[in-house]
């Protein structure tokens, strides 16, 4: 029975959701719709930081995260490798950890080295990173949460251009702000103080969180008519 554990990877969360949702996003979505689901519970999710309420923010982007692995699966892209190559315990551009882009005014984006003994084996080493790199401490919950909006904006920019080009180009930059965009889901989850690992052990300890079947056998209409 596929599930959830607290102390999965970030690949094995990544199967999960292709061992559950694969067979209904296929028949039911292109890349745009996915993208579209993405965007519709981590909309939800900044409301809920508008309004002061952390559990709807919380709950909203653990479903939107499903919906970012499931997009990676449709385009065949192990994003644990990709997250790595592009945080290796450094931020992506100063290149520090914790980040100085603030400090040392980075103009130009510099050649991060990756040591491969730091890397992590689990989603909730890979958190832990992310809030050494990119203190929780030094930004407001809002701070975070209007990052995640400027990412998801690029990201979803980068699914456009690459389905209307199908290019390497494209899809290499389609790789990046994926990276980008879970970086930033992270942050969120770091400045609510959530460990995202074990929440999403929570509502997914048995198959798809709706039907509890796997593969999930939800009709399109229950799927997009669901509210978290």
């Amino acid at each position: 029975m596929p599930s959830i554990k607290s102390n999965a990877s970030i690949t094995q969360v990544q199967k999960f959701c292709q061992d559950v949702y694969a067979l209904r996003n296929d028949r039911h979505f292109r890349a745009w719709g996915m993208v579209s689901n993405v965007l519709r519970f981590l909309m939800r999710g900044l409301k809920g930081i508008r309004k002061g309420d952390n559990l709807k923010t919380k709950k909203n982007l653990l479903i939107a995260l499903s919906w970012f692995l499931s997009i990676m699966n449709q385009m065949h892209i192990p994003i644990e490798e990709h997250i790595w190559r592009r945080f290796p315990y450094l931020c992506s551009y100063c290149g520090r950890c914790p980040c100085q882009c603030k400090v040392l005014k980075i103009k130009k984006r510099k050649k991060v080295p990756v040591n491969n003994r730091l890397r992590p084996k689990t989603l909730r080493g890979f958190q832990q990173i992310f809030n050494e790199i990119y203190p929780a401490s030094l930004r407001t919950l809002e701070h975070a949460g209007i990052h995640l909006a400027e990412e998801v904006g690029e990201f979803s920019e980068a699914v456009q251009a690459f389905k209307g080009k199908n290019t390497q180009r494209e899809f290499d930059m389609l790789v990046l702000e994926s990276a980008d965009l879970f970086s930033c889901l992270m942050g969120v989850f770091n400045s609510l103080n959530v460990d995202c690992a074990q929440e999403l052990s929570k509502i997914f300890y048995k198959n798809c969180l709706l039907c509890h079947r796997a593969p999930c056998v939800c009709t399109y209409e229950t799927t997009m008519n669901f509210k978290s």
